[in-house]
């Protein structure tokens, strides 16, 4: 400590100044190079939300102790715990959609609130609630709804209204059939909206679903690509992945038919009603004699009296029958299986002979035994027309496109390109002022500690060198730059007893005789000293 302290006293000014600034230069870079280090990696939470959902989401990252970092509008995270807090936040419904819906009625009061200011509450707190109900699919992280609505003109009725949905879509983006669903989704909230006149639009800008997109894949692709896929899981089960293609072709029908039939049975007969009718009737006549004068008399008897009675009974039946009736309709839409062909290419078996693998054909058994697995999982029907056909031959291997995907030591390092340069740049700083600023300014003897010379005034005659005496004020090996006669800032070469290793006196231990032998080799350079310091004392004369 004590010799620090003793270099440190024997620097000017200027040299300390500069070894505290090269001092502190070089704590504030190692200072920033720990921080770095130990800083975790920020990486990106969320960006773009709203106020209130960011608000949501920075509170509950305060209520975990979580560090985070706004920037702007975007929310910073350590890089390894991003993942999890996206599913955490995500669980809790953050970041939520800030879409207010009805309960913006609720704020509206009778007083001051006109029929206009009603009317754009109600159409708002509708856009609302159709976003609310479009976010909360899985598929869909942010949504925006605008009507277009006709307004409470009566005699606009040539006006139907329009909307537009604005959505994000996580990850892929949203299919034609999801777009659909929007569409009518929407137009059923409003009324007069038609589901044409809805358009739904990607982050990307895209108008998804319109109208003259090609149409979705048909019936028959449908079944065919099912069918393939299950007849595929089935022989990889057998011969390995990647050693069956298959490829089904299902011709079905195109037209629709409709059969109406009604046939009458006149064996089968239900008596459904009976009618008897019965009648009976009884008539009796009197029989008259001849006219004579006695019949007129009153008391005369009459001539003759003859009388006749009859009876008459009748029973009458109806039965009514019913003949059996079968009325039969049958309906055949378009889309039944006419034919159905499938083909399929089995890779040759791998067999080992003399330690080196070989391919070779499948048995037959084997090919039959895979023919009867795909009759059955297709629905083979011969009477239909169907064919299968199975061959085993080589299948030739094909190199894959792209780039291999290989894992190495750094993936297992979370290491930030742009935090190891800045450490790298502070190190290269802090390594050039400690080795060029601080040490050869503390590695240089200072001014005070380097010998001097005081030697008496000469005598005028003094020519001789051996007449000079001087006196040695340090045992030091360095003598300090002579300055010049006149005054002159221009200095001799220090003067040093190293020198004198090549002069023609032997090396003394003693300083005197030693100094005697430089004076020798270096008359000239003496001389000069000589006159100067003779022409400094006869100016102070």
């Amino acid at each position: 400590m004590q010799q620090l302290l003793n270099v440190w006293m024997a620097l000017d000014v200027k040299r300390q100044i500069t070894v505290v600034a090269a001092t502190v230069a070089v704590f504030l870079a190692v200072l920033a190079m720990s921080r770095i280090a130990s800083a975790p990696s920020m990486t990106l939470l969320y960006a773009g939300l709203e106020n209130g959902a960011a608000g949501e989401v920075v509170r509950s990252l305060e209520q975990r102790g979580v560090p985070f970092d706004v920037r702007g509008g975007s929310i910073f995270v350590d890089a390894q715990d991003r993942d999890e807090l996206r599913m955490t936040l995500a669980s809790e419904g953050l970041p939520a959609n800030s879409s207010r819906g009805y309960e913006l009625l609720d704020t509206l009061s009778g007083f001051g609130t006109t029929s206009q200011m009603f009317d754009a509450a109600y159409w708002r707190a509708k856009e609302g609630e159709l976003a609310r109900t479009i976010v909360s699919s899985p598929n869909i992280s942010n949504a925006r709804v605008h009507i277009a609505s006709t307004g409470s003109n009566p005699f606009q009725r040539s006006v139907t209204p329009t909307a537009s949905v604005a959505v994000t879509p996580n990850g892929a983006g949203l299919s034609a059939q999801q777009a659909k669903s929007i569409r009518f989704l929407v137009a059923s909230a409003v009324a007069g909206l038609s589901p044409d006149d809805v358009a739904v639009i990607d982050s990307n800008g895209t108008l998804i679903g319109a109208a003259d997109e090609a149409a979705p894949a048909s019936g028959a692709d449908d079944k065919a690509q099912m069918l393939r896929e299950r007849v595929e899981r089935l022989l990889e089960a057998r011969v390995g992945h990647g050693n069956a293609i298959v490829e089904v072709s299902v011709d079905t029908v195109t037209e629709s038919e409709e059969i109406r039939e009604r046939r009458f049975d006149p064996a089968g007969r239900v008596v459904i009603s009976t009618d008897t009718e019965e009648r009976t009737s009884n008539s009796n006549e009197a029989g008259n004699g001849d006219v004579t004068v006695a019949s007129n008399l009153p008391d005369g008897e009459a001539g003759g009296s003859d009388s006749a009675s009859s009876q008459n009974s009748e029973t009458r039946e109806r039965i009514n029958y019913e003949v059996s009736e079968t009325e039969r309709a049958i309906t055949r839409s378009a889309g039944a299986i006419k034919r159905l062909t499938v083909a399929v290419l089995v890779n040759e078996a791998v067999v080992e002979t003399e330690g080196s693998e070989a391919s070779q054909p499948r048995p037959d058994a084997e090919i039959d035994a895979l023919r009867e697995l795909v009759a059955s999982a297709v629905g083979f029907d011969e009477s239909r027309g169907d064919v299968i056909t199975i061959k085993s031959m080589a299948l030739q291997s094909v190199v894959p496109a792209g780039t291999e995907a290989q894992s190495s030591l750094l993936d297992s390092v979370n290491l930030d390109i742009m935090s190891a340069i800045q450490m790298a740049v502070l190190a290269v700083v802090a390594l050039v002022l400690g080795l060029f600023v601080v040490r050869p300014v503390l590695s240089r003897p200072p001014e005070s500690a380097q010998p001097t010379i005081s030697l008496p005034p000469a005598a005028p005659d003094a020519a001789t060198p051996a007449s000079l005496s001087g006196e040695i004020a340090s045992a030091s090996d360095e003598f300090p730059d002579i300055p010049m006669m006149g005054g002159s800032d221009e200095t001799l070469p220090a003067l040093s007893f190293g020198d004198m290793s090549g002069g023609s006196a032997a090396v003394s231990d003693d300083p005197v005789d030693r100094l005697r032998a430089m004076i020798g080799d270096r008359q000239e350079e003496t001389v000069e000293i000589l006159r100067s310091w003779l022409e400094e004392s006869e100016e102070r004369a």
